[in-house]
């Protein structure tokens, strides 16, 4: 593309150079710099790309964009000066691959809890109803069957750009991504069109990184704010903070909820854990997803499939098909009658919606063993209330590692102990290996006792001290089930 072309919307303050050059790529990392790329220099949380603006070029780019130019400017590169380059890049890079966005019918689901399942459920939904649709989430990124390595909840813009393209070259329709708060704040949102645009809820979580929870929600609300007219904003009004979202957006606004009068309402007639019967609207149908919080993610689901303009009773069909979500509450029987439920519920609003659930559930016959633990190198806040949580609601609580990375497994439940109530402290443990920790789970359950394993859901790894080392909860229980004999 011709760089003068790439630069037509996009507000330049100074520039250094030659215009009219082609460019054959866009790189924000210097180490990903090609012979005739463009360099786009951001600043980042741990480092400057300003920094790195002579390595670019050494790697062959021929145009930087910068905020600010460098102290030595060479002839043979152009220099553009911009306002903000992390928000340029999202206007460059949909420019340069097309801007597909506009291309495809793009959903995208913000929220603490339910981004994944929602993603999900609405790509699978769109596949029995016949489309190839593609899918950017925590789990994966699809187009149709094929699969795309992920890293990042959202990916940046030009992974986006890239993958959304990839999706209109090959017939796709539509397209359902997760949007998280550090992707909003990032920009790597920009330049997208989102058709339709839903929000779950919002639990503290990632203070880590907003530092306040104001700052975390102001995050959130900014999709919102930034949806032009022609997109739909569907948010759940049971959370108090959905009608926050819709104050100031542009976008056609749209509620759904399970306890408040909404324009989807949906509700939980049956619940086991082999499913649930719901009424959305008036229409009944049954799932074999289970909990009060997959309701809430499916009448999401159903809301927005209807507003892209399907009839509900074909929704619903298709809806009635759904599998469940990997990693979130997956159930297992053991031969001598333990069920398992393995759950990604990493937040004190996801574990305690679960252990709800399976309380609503069982018959208070069985016992409830919940083996969970709290990742390193992330909010501090939470841990204490997932202690409480924990050791409230479950019969037996094990605290154990989750994803320690950086810190001291012990030192990271110490904080979490801090939250148990004495009332509760004869029912929690503390066994800091994982493996041991649902080891002593099924060693301690009997016939038709319930262990919940929270925390890591999907993911097939845990990290050490920035290594990763392979560990499955479904793997472990299945390995550990055969080797106990239960």
């Amino acid at each position: 593309m011709n760089l003068n072309n790439l630069l037509k919307r996009i507000p330049i303050k100074e520039t250094h150079g030659d215009l009219n050059r082609e460019i054959s790529e866009i790189v924000f990392d210097s180490r990903k710099a090609v012979p005739d790329s463009v360099y786009v220099a951001i600043r980042g949380a741990v480092a400057d790309g300003h920094q790195f603006i002579g390595s670019a070029i050494e790697k062959g780019a021929v145009a930087v964009i910068c905020e600010q130019f460098p102290e030595h400017l060479s002839e043979k590169i152009v220099y553009i000066e911009v306002g903000d380059t992390s928000r340029v890049l999202g206007h460059i890079a949909s420019d340069f691959y097309g801007n597909p966005s506009e291309k495809i019918n793009l959903f995208g689901v913000t929220g603490t809890n339910g981004k994944t399942s929602v993603a999900t459920l609405l790509f699978e939904i769109f596949e029995h109803l016949g489309f190839r649709p593609a899918l950017i989430s925590t789990v994966e990124n699809r187009i149709g069957d094929r699969v795309i390595p992920t890293t990042h909840t959202t990916p940046d813009v030009l992974t986006i750009n890239r993958i959304l393209a990839d999706a209109v070259a090959e017939g796709c329709e539509y397209a359902f991504m997760e949007v998280s708060s550090h992707g909003i704040v990032q920009n790597r949102t920009e330049g997208l069109h989102f058709r339709i645009a839903g929000f779950t809820n919002l639990t503290h979580d990632h203070l880590d990184y907003h530092k306040t929870f104001e700052n975390y929600l102001k995050a959130k609300k900014r999709f919102f704010d930034e949806l032009p007219q022609t997109s739909i904003a569907i948010t759940n009004i049971d959370d108090r903070n959905g009608k926050v979202m819709l104050q100031n957006t542009k976008a056609t606004k749209k509620t759904y909820a399970l306890k408040t009068l909404a324009d989807y309402h949906g509700k939980v007639i049956e619940d086991d854990f082999n499913g649930m019967l719901l009424n959305f609207n008036g229409k009944e149908f049954w799932t074999t997803l289970t909990g009060r919080f997959n309701a809430s993610n499916l009448l999401l689901a159903y809301a927005t499939t209807v507003e892209f303009g399907f009839d509900p009773e074909e929704v619903l069909t298709a809806m009635s098909k759904l599998r469940r979500v990997r990693g979130r509450f997956e159930t297992i029987k053991s031969p001598s009658g333990i069920y398992f439920v393995v759950d990604y519920a990493h937040t004190p609003d996801a574990l305690e919606n679960v252990l709800d659930t399976i309380n609503e559930i069982r018959t208070k016959n069985e016992r409830l063993i919940t083996v969970f633990g709290c990742g390193g190198n992330r909010d501090h806040s939470k841990r204490p209330e997932m202690g409480q949580i924990a050791t409230r609601k479950s019969t037996l609580a094990i605290i154990t590692s989750d994803n320690p990375r950086d810190e001291a497994p012990e030192a990271i439940i110490k904080e979490i102990e801090v939250g148990v109530e004495p009332q509760y402290y004869s029912k929690y443990t503390v066994i800091p290996d994982r493996r041991e920790a649902i080891k002593m789970a099924i060693k301690f359950a009997e016939p038709k006792d319930i262990i919940l394993v929270a925390g890591k859901g999907h993911e097939t790894y845990q990290e050490i001290c920035g290594i990763k080392h392979h560990f499955d909860d479904k793997e472990v229980i299945h390995e550990l089930l055969q080797i106990m004999g239960k």
